[in-house]
C-alpha cells in the first residue's frame, strides 16, 4: 500500500490530505488565523461556579467560556496550584519544578466550590474544540506530546503503551525512561517508540522539557490573563507527528516555509526518510494534481456513492450522525436477495469507515443498514467493521447489530466534523437564476484581462478557470491564449482548476495573491 500527504498551503487556509492507494482517507482544512487547538495551553480565570454540574466555566479568551469539571481537575492539582503561586511570587527567577514539593492527590469526590473560587488562576489545556454552541473543553492534567513519548509535569509514573505487547522491550522502555527523567515529571511510552534507542528517546525528552520551560517561563514574566503560555505546533506538522509511518512514499507541499518546516520534522524524527519531503512547484493546484480536489467533492455531501451503484445517505443532527445504506440501482446478486443484502452491507462497512475518517464524524453513529436474515451474515458484516476501523487512530467503540438491524458506533470527538460545501453557487448569477450567455463568458475574461493589464497595471498573473473552459482557451494553433498574449502580454498564464465552478474564474499575481475582480453588477 502506497501512502502519501498532500498539503495545500493557502494565504488564509491551510488543507492536509492523506492518501492511500490513491484514495482519500483523511482530510483536514484549517484556517491559518484558528485559534484553541487541542493541546494548547492557558493560564486563565475562574469565571462562575456550578455546583450543580460539579464544574466551572473559565475564561480563554473564547466567545463562549470554557468548560472544566472537577473530574479534570486532575490528582495532582493542589500540585499545580501551588507551584503556580510559587511561580508568580517572584518575576525575576524562576522557581524549578525540581524543588517544588508534591501535595497529596486532589479527593475524587470533592466539590468544585470546595476547591475553586471564582476569579482563581488556573492553568489549563484544551481537550477538545468549540463545537456547535459549546465552549471548549479543558483539563488541568497538562501534557506535552511527542512522537515517541508524552511528558506529563507533577506526575512521577512511567506508563508504556499497551499495544506494545513484546515483555521485555516493555520492561526496556521503562527502565529507559526512569533513568533519565527528571524529577517531578511522569512519562507515557508511545507505540512509535518500540525498538529505539535511548539517544532518540533522550533528544526527544529534552525538546518536551523545553516547551514546558518556556511555557511556565511566560506564566511567570507576562501578567495579562488569560493569557497562551503554549500553543501546539502548526497543523501541518502535528497530523503528521500522529500519522507519520516509514512507509510514507511522499509529503508534497507548495509552500516553501511550510516545506522546511517539515522537512526539519522529518529530519528530527526519520533522518532517512527526509527526502520524501517533496517541494511541489507544479502551475496546476496541487489538490488538482494529486486528484484530491474531484475525490472531496465526490465524498462529502449527503449522498455517498460507492461500487455497483449503491449508496449512503449521511445525516448530522445536533446530537449524532445517522447513516441510511441503500442498495440504489444495482443489479441483484444471483445467489439471491440475502446475498445481494450481505454484498451492498459489507461495500457500506468500507465506505463508512473511510468516512468516518475524512469527515472526522465524532460522537454517537447510528448506521441503518439492509436487514439481513442470517446470524453469521450479521456476524461477518461485524467483524468486516471492526476491522476496517483498525487503522483510526481516534477511540471508538463498535456494537454488533441490533434486532432491528442497526448498527451503533461511537467515536472521540474533539473538534467539529469535517463539513464540505460541494455545491456551487453560480459564479455569474450570483444565486439569482439568470446568466449572461455562455458564448459570451470568454469575452468577459478579456474585459477583465485588459483592466488588469491596461488600468491596475499588472502585467504579470495567471487566471484560473475550470479546465473546460481552460480546454476551449488553449484549443488551437493560433488559440484565445495566444491572441490575449499577443494583445496583453506575455504575462498572462492560463491555470486550469478543478474546484471552481463551470462559470468560474479567479486570478492570482505572480506571487500567488488573490486579485478580486468579480463584480455582482455583471449579473445585471
Amino acid at each position: 500500500m502506497t501512502s502519501e500527504v498532500i498539503i495545500d498551503v493557502q494565504p488564509k487556509e491551510i488543507s492536509i490530505a492523506l492518501l492511500e492507494d490513491k484514495s482519500l482517507v483523511e482530510y483536514q482544512s484549517e484556517t491559518r488565523s484558528a485559534s484553541f487547538s487541542v493541546g494548547n495551553i492557558y493560564v486563565a480565570k475562574v469565571k462562575k461556579l456550578m455546583p450543580g454540574l460539579n464544574a466551572c466555566f473559565v475564561n480563554v479568551g473564547y466567545e463562549r467560556d470554557a468548560f472544566l469539571h472537577y473530574l479534570d481537575l486532575g490528582s495532582q492539582f493542589n500540585s499545580y496550584e501551588k507551584y503556580l503561586r510559587q511561580v508568580q511570587s517572584d518575576r525575576k527567577k524562576l522557581y524549578p519544578i525540581s524543588k517544588a514539593s508534591r501535595l497529596p492527590d486532589l479527593k475524587k469526590d470533592g466539590s468544585v466550590q470546595n476547591t475553586l473560587t471564582v476569579g482563581q488562576e488556573v492553568l489549563v489545556q484544551v481537550v477538545k474544540e468549540p463545537i456547535s454552541t459549546k465552549g471548549p473543553r479543558l483539563t488541568c492534567e497538562l501534557s506535552f506530546a511527542g512522537r515517541y513519548i508524552v511528558l506529563i509535569p507533577f506526575n512521577d509514573k512511567v506508563s508504556v503503551s499497551s499495544k506494545i505487547k513484546k515483555g521485555e522491550e516493555r520492561t526496556r522502555l521503562k527502565q529507559l525512561i526512569q533513568s533519565i527523567k527528571p524529577k517531578n515529571f511522569g512519562v507515557i511510552v508511545r507505540t512509535s517508540a518500540e525498538g529505539k534507542r535511548v539517544a532518540e528517546l533522550d533528544n526527544e525528552l529534552k525538546t518536551l522539557l523545553k516547551r514546558w520551560d518556556d511555557a511556565i517561563t511566560k506564566v511567570q514574566k507576562t501578567t495579562s490573563r488569560p493569557q497562551i503560555i503554549y500553543e501546539e505546533t502548526g497543523r501541518a506538522v502535528a497530523l503528521l507527528r500522529d500519522l507519520f509511518n516509514p512507509t510514507y512514499d511522499g509529503i508534497y507541499v507548495n509552500d516553501n516555509t511550510i516545506y522546511n518546516q517539515i522537512k526539519d520534522y522529518v529530519g528530527l524524527i526519520a533522518p532517512d526518510k527526509a527526502n520524501i519531503v517533496k517541494l511541489y512547484t507544479g502551475q496546476v493546484p496541487i489538490f488538482d494534481n494529486f486528484n484530491v480536489t474531484k475525490q472531496i467533492k465526490s465524498a462529502f455531501g449527503k449522498t455517498v456513492n460507492y461500487k455497483h451503484g449503491a449508496y449512503l445517505i449521511i445525516e448530522h443532527t445536533e446530537a449524532l450522525h445517522v447513516v441510511d445504506v441503500n442498495s440504489g440501482n444495482r443489479t441483484r446478486s444471483e445467489n439471491g436477495q440475502e446475498a445481494n443484502a450481505l454484498e451492498v452491507n459489507l461495500g457500506a462497512a468500507d465506505e463508512l469507515a473511510r468516512q468516518l475518517r475524512l469527515r472526522d464524524m465524532g460522537g454517537i453513529i447510528v448506521v441503518d443498514f439492509i436487514d439481513m436474515n442470517l446470524a453469521e451474515d450479521r456476524q461477518m458484516l461485524y467483524e468486516r467493521m471492526c476491522k476496517n476501523m483498525q487503522k483510526d487512530r481516534a477511540r471508538h467503540n463498535i456494537l454488533p447489530l441490533s434486532k432491528f438491524g442497526l448498527m451503533q458506533i461511537t467515536r472521540q470527538r474533539v473538534r467539529p466534523a469535517m463539513d464540505v460545501n460541494v455545491e456551487e453557487t453560480c459564479p455569474t448569477c450570483f444565486g439569482k437564476g439568470k446568466i449572461k450567455s455562455s458564448i459570451l463568458f470568454t469575452d468577459l475574461l478579456e474585459s477583465k484581462i485588459n483592466r488588469m493589464v491596461n488600468k491596475i497595471g499588472i502585467k504579470k498573473f495567471n487566471l484560473h478557470v475550470h479546465p473546460y473552459v481552460a480546454a476551449y482557451i488553449n484549443q488551437g494553433i493560433i488559440s484565445l491564449k495566444r491572441k490575449w498574449q499577443m494583445k496583453y502580454g506575455l504575462g498572462i498564464n492560463i491555470i486550469p482548476s478543478q474546484k471552481l465552478a463551470f462559470l468560474q474564474y479567479e486570478f492570482y499575481d505572480k506571487k500567488g495573491n488573490f486579485i478580486d475582480m468579480q463584480e455582482e453588477m455583471e449579473a445585471k
